[in-house]
């Protein structure tokens, strides 16, 4: 699909600096730009290549003043990033555009959806789903009985939403996601095996929520594994049964999160976290990759390392520890010296 400078610039609310009528059918970074890309530039480190890119078009801010002779058309507007990423965001949704229901796919006689659907093949639609207004269930997706996807949700391919997962409007879960799996739950006996214990509950996913590939959500045990608004999270995490993530929080990969642990809202948790089971996390925390929590911890705290101190006080002995070996062999000199 092609676009002219002029079309862009309208999406953006942007003036157009050279051809409007330039066309452009590809994205690309502004060094590797080529005849028919849309590239931009926000970072004043990449300046340079403005003059010798070759992509068609370049979104600037407002506040650019060439210094040399620009072969590329130019669209000015506030905020070049945020633009770029809008038109990211209108490129992705015109290239996902699908409507329809692709054979061969299961859908069960009790389902419901709306006309605008789309539906690959091979996906499974189990008994009572409920699907909104321009849901898409990409190929070889299963979605269990008696689940709810809202409007604008959108499924990956692989992905596997159990029975009784409600997810709400514009989700994104990605390819190989598993959503509502029983949680890991068993109880010991006295010979040494293990009884399983029952995954009676299920996972709900508030609105606008992003599950990376190969993510997986528990079910709860009893009541709701709960993904509340606006959260975003990375591929490969591991989220427990009932376990609470609150509002905007965003996860890195490969963080695990044990059962029934609490996590507020607007946190930023890095890739590789463990976080224990039955303990409760503050609003606004920052948690440093590959740290280990293992503990509650408060509201705006900052935190690194196995088990996780305060991030100021990581720093402070990280300094001393590098030094350990130094310090070793001063306090060995030392002892040596004063029975000397």
């Amino acid at each position: 699909m092609k676009f002219t400078a002029q079309q862009i610039a309208g999406i953006l609310e942007g003036d157009v600096v050279g051809n409007p009528e330039v066309e452009v059918s590809k994205i690309a970074k502004i060094e590797e730009g080529f005849e028919g890309a849309l590239t931009f530039l926000a970072n004043p480190k990449y300046t340079p290549h403005i003059y010798k890119t070759k992509a068609s078009v370049t979104i600037v801010n407002k506040t650019f003043r060439p210094e040399d002779s620009l072969t590329t058309t130019l669209i000015k507007v506030d905020d070049a990033y945020l633009a770029f990423s809008k038109i990211l965001e209108y490129y992705n949704s015109v290239k996902l555009n699908k409507v329809g229901i692709e054979q061969p796919c299961f859908i069960s006689n009790s389902s419901k959806y709306s006309d605008n659907v789309y539906i690959g093949a091979f996906s499974y639609i189990g008994e009572n789903v409920v699907m909104g207004d321009n849901v898409k269930i990409f190929p070889n997706t299963y979605i269990g009985d008696n689940s709810v996807l809202d409007d604008n949700t959108i499924v990956f391919a692989g992905a596997k939403i159990y029975s009784e997962t409600i997810i709400g409007k514009n989700c994104v879960i990605n390819a190989g996601a598993v959503i509502g799996a029983d949680g890991f739950g068993f109880a010991p006996n006295e010979d040494g095996s293990y009884s399983k214990i029952p995954q009676t509950g299920n996972v709900i996913i508030e609105d606008f929520v992003d599950v990376g590939a190969a993510t997986t959500i528990d079910r709860a045990t009893f009541g709701s594994t709960i993904i509340r608004a606006g959260v975003k999270l990375d591929n490969q995490i591991q989220i427990g049964h009932n376990v609470e993530i609150g509002k905007n929080t965003v996860i890195a990969a490969q963080t695990g999160i044990a059962g029934s642990s609490k996590i507020g809202k607007n946190c930023q948790i890095g890739g590789q976290v463990g976080i224990v089971g039955h303990i409760t996390i503050g609003d606004n925390v920052r948690i440093q990759a590959q740290s280990g929590i293992g503990r509650n911890v408060k509201d705006n705290e900052m935190l690194q390392g196995s088990p996780a101190i305060k991030l100021s006080d990581y720093n402070k002995s990280y300094v001393h520890f590098k030094n350990l070996p130094a310090i070793v062999k001063n306090i060995n000199e030392l002892e040596k010296n004063k029975w000397e």
